[in-house]
């Protein structure tokens, strides 16, 4: 019998300790082995303490004057292309606000896109750039990809996107297995 008690408790713990992982599911799970060793005859050992996670907090509009990152457009589509081909595309844009915008990094979702920029403070009423070019080698069929643009604006980042029909290199197969 005692036996059976502690088998379903080790169910039970198992189930608890799987699930997510709340403070609950935490409290639970300390209650379940306390319970255990006190089936068993064990000394309840002390619970480790929880530590609190900080709570991030949504990021504030700084104050004072701000640069404004105006694109032209931010998205462009290459059409359809040859696997294997690279293209690229300058998305320009101009500083509306009021204070020079310093671009920090131009992120891609992806190692085929190589993203260049402006690295020069772009002053209040001037333009800019981001360059994506895609390489479109082992990527065939329709892509969608997007490069993240990180300023001293508000927001701090503006997701530009591009996309392409990549027709599959014919030639892909051709080497094929040595026999």
């Amino acid at each position: 019998m005692k036996m059976m008690k502690t088998l379903m408790l080790l169910a039970v713990l198992s189930t608890a300790f799987f699930s997510c992982k709340d403070k609950e599911a935490e409290k639970k799970i300390a209650s379940l082995e306390a319970r255990l060793n006190e089936l068993e005859g064990r000394k309840t050992p002390q619970p480790a303490p929880v530590t609190e996670q900080p709570v991030q907090q949504p990021e504030t509009k700084p104050d004072g004057p701000l640069p404004v990152l105006q694109f032209e457009k931010i998205e462009h589509d290459f059409g359809t292309i040859q696997e294997g081909q690279k293209v690229s595309y300058t998305y320009k844009f101009k500083n509306t606000g009021e204070a020079p915008l310093i671009i920090q990094s131009a992120q891609p979702s992806c190692g085929c896109t190589v993203p260049e920029w402006s690295k020069e403070p772009i002053q209040p009423g001037k333009e800019g750039f981001v360059k994506a070019e895609f390489d479109s080698k082992g990527k065939p069929n329709a892509q969608n990809k997007t490069i993240t643009v990180t300023a001293n604006t508000w927001p701090k980042q503006t997701t530009l996107r591009f996309k392409a029909m990549v027709l599959p290199n014919p030639n892909a197969g051709a080497n094929g297995p040595v026999k």
